[in-house]
């Protein structure tokens, strides 16, 4: 039934029942606020003068899970796209594996091109409206046929996946810049390192020397391996950085297998870390596997700064000779 505007008047607010703003629960307060920064002071006192609110907090639950987990040798498994290695992170990467901090690395099919050409040649990325109109784009011989030879032979020789592979062998090949190689390193050092390939979503896959096979076999290897690192991180920490589907993807998968087989996550904590939000990064990484059973951190913005920095708060926080 329509009301009549005619004869309306205003609310009369004379008796409205009000409460007490000191009584009332708020969900700011001053303890929470930043402070401002003083020149000369350290990383962790700048960590701690942000206020104790939304991101910045998440920051800090962040930080202190990974601290907590590599304290009490607990996993840490990262997941990533190839977008960290095109704007600089392997060397920060690198690091992390070599403290021993990260437990095991998961690519996407483009983060072997990005490392292999980054061995090789010492850059990367190519300027893809540049070279699709000529009917250039993805054609660099040396990526693929290393690629290719590399997969050949871990299939040839089995028991091991496509990560592993890739990495021995540029180790073997002597690749003039393989100190700044994801896959180099983790092989030299024997960290697990898995490669999640989509058939069709990487250059390689467009050269003649590509074997369908071969390759499914080997990512299917590391799939497997993924899932068992997965069933580790019962107080752990999953990070996923840079990657909108393949690895939110696999990592569900790897989260359903390993409570299928009996496997505890409890207390696990996963961390997105990526430009924007995206739903299958929030329900895939974030709030599926946690239900429940751990906490999820969304830690949104540019990898070049976001990821140096949580690195650097970590170390920061296991080095016990830093003062606040």
């Amino acid at each position: 039934m329509s009301t009549r505007r005619q004869g309306l008047e205003p609310m009369d607010f004379r008796g409205l029942r009000t409460t007490s703003l000191k009584d009332r629960p708020s969900k700011v307060c001053l303890a929470d606020f930043g402070k401002p920064w003083e020149p000369g002071s350290s990383l962790a006192r700048f960590l701690d003068s942000l206020p104790r609110i939304l991101a910045a907090e998440q920051f800090r639950e962040a930080v202190g899970a990974i601290v907590s987990a590599f304290r009490g040798n607990r996993t840490i498994l990262m997941g990533m796209g190839a977008h960290p290695i095109k704007v600089g992170l392997n060397p920060i990467l690198i690091d992390v594996m070599e403290r021993g901090i990260l437990s095991g690395l998961a690519l996407n099919g483009a983060g072997i091109v990005h490392d292999v050409e980054l061995a090789l040649a010492g850059k990367t990325s190519e300027d893809v409206a540049a070279h699709l109109n000529q009917g250039q784009f993805g054609t660099a011989r040396e990526t693929a046929e290393f690629i290719h030879d590399a997969v050949a032979w871990g299939f040839r020789t089995g028991n091991q996946g496509l990560g592993r592979t890739v990495g021995e062998k540029l180790l073997q090949a002597g690749a003039p810049f393989a100190h700044m190689s994801l896959l180099a390193a983790a092989a030299k050092l024997e960290i697990p390192v898995t490669v999640h390939v989509a058939v069709g979503t990487d250059i390689v896959h467009m050269h003649a020397a590509m074997d369908g096979a071969a390759t499914g076999a080997l990512s299917h290897y590391d799939f497997r391996l993924f899932c068992r690192l997965v069933t580790t991180l019962e107080q752990g920490v999953f990070l996923n950085l840079g990657s909108a589907v393949i690895i939110p993807e696999v990592f569900l998968k790897a989260v359903s297998v390993a409570r299928n087989l009996g496997f505890s996550l409890e207390g696990i904590t996963t961390i997105n870390m990526d430009f924007q939000r995206h739903y299958r990064t929030q329900v895939n990484v974030v709030e599926r596997p946690t239900l429940g059973t751990g906490s999820g951190i969304n830690l949104i913005g540019h990898h070049e700064i976001m990821f140096p920095l949580l690195m650097a708060a970590v170390l920061e926080q296991l080095d016990e000779r830093t003062k606040l």
